[in-house]
């Protein structure tokens, strides 16, 4: 085989709100950590063991504007993309690295009924996202037929 691939796909909650950064061309990146969990039943105390996983995620420009403006900590988001490694210099001089997602599709997985909000409204897509190929985001298909008629937006 010739090719290589980098893909990574991940369902898990926002650790913490959409931080935003925008630049002079007009561009702009949100950055907010998912966590993952894996859960297991360890065989000799017959206990459930829960692992959580870090990951630091990347949107880029019109797709981090929505990120911003619609999820919060605690919601629940598909990501797909692509690992991106880097690494810089710390303060203390040391180097430092870290492994990103550099996001390409995403959809909203949280309700706002499950977000609490006070709408009785069912949201189960994302809006209408677009990646940085300025292809729109691939979204599931609603839950239910009444789903589609409440979207908010």
């Amino acid at each position: 085989m010739s090719g290589t691939l980098n893909k990574v796909m991940l369902i898990g909650h926002l650790g913490d709100e959409v931080k935003m950064h925008y630049f002079e061309g007009g561009g702009s990146i949100g950055r907010f950590p998912i966590a993952t969990n894996e859960t297991y039943t360890n065989k000799s105390t017959g206990e459930r063991v829960t692992n959580t996983d870090w990951h630091n995620i990347v949107v880029r420009n019109k797709a981090a504007e929505i990120c911003e403006k619609y999820l919060s900590k605690g919601d629940k988001v598909y990501v797909e993309g692509r690992l991106k490694n880097r690494q810089w210099q710390g303060e203390d001089g040391n180097t430092r690295y870290s492994t990103e997602v550099h996001v390409t599709e995403f959809t909203f997985l949280t309700t706002k009924k499950e977000a609490g909000g006070n709408d009785s409204s069912t949201v189960s897509n994302s809006p209408k996202a677009s990646n940085d190929n300025g292809k729109p985001a691939k979204s599931p298909a609603p839950l239910s037929p009444e789903a589609e008629d409440d979207l908010p937006f």
